[in-house]
């Protein structure tokens, strides 16, 4: 499989709207037509249905793990150090951008832990527990995911300086992060503007 295949496949199965085919089986609403209007399992929970929510999020996920692990499997010889980080870069543009939804996707956030972990167990322990940690003592989901996504590249090249991970694919993770902050520019401004919403409640408009 070459980079541009690697990267195609990536693309398509980052499209999957994960948050559409559950809410449909599940009977609720198009998650486009309420509270954020993201596809994702932010939006889905605001329905009430945690079952929903979860499977949203895991699917989202998963097929950001499985785009990088194909791309580490099926890689041409020589071309893995490029196809692998282009994957793992498409699959979660793919999500953000689905070409099955007209280019209208989520913020990428649970694709992109499925695509750390997949690259790198320890990287994606290290996201998540970043998460974790901020969203515990802040309550904001969305600053919890600013973190998290700024601080992944300085783990991928701390991985990268102990010999764990390639320099590509600490510049992939770069660019991965560089999306996920594009892609929360309105949480930006309302976390600056003091009307983001708590995780769990609270004042403001919740914009995940």
């Amino acid at each position: 499989m070459s980079t541009v295949s690697a990267a195609l496949l990536a693309y398509l199965l980052g499209s999957i709207p994960f948050a559409v085919i559950v809410s449909r089986a599940f009977g609720l609403p198009d998650p486009r037509s309420y509270g954020s209007g993201n596809p994702g399992a932010t939006n889905v929970l605001r329905t009430g249905k945690r079952a929903a929510a979860a499977l949203t999020l895991v699917g989202d996920a998963l097929k950001g793990w499985l785009a990088v692990f194909l791309a580490q499997r099926l890689a041409d010889a020589g071309a893995a150090d490029i196809a692998v980080p282009a994957a793992a870069v498409a699959a979660t543009f793919g999500h953000m951008y689905p070409v099955f939804l007209r280019f209208r996707g989520g913020k990428g956030v649970s694709t992109a832990t499925g695509v750390l972990v997949a690259l790198d167990p320890w990287l994606g322990a290290g996201a998540i527990a970043t998460w974790l940690i901020i969203a515990f003592f802040f309550r904001y989901s969305s600053l919890a995911a600013l973190v998290a996504a700024a601080f992944a590249p300085f783990f991928a090249f701390f991985l990268h300086g102990m010999g764990r991970f390639t320099l590509e694919g600490a510049v992939g993770v770069t660019v991965i992060a560089l999306l996920i902050a594009w892609r929360h520019q309105a949480n930006i401004r309302s976390l600056i503007a003091g009307t983001e919403g708590r995780i769990g409640g609270g004042s403001g408009s919740p914009q995940s």
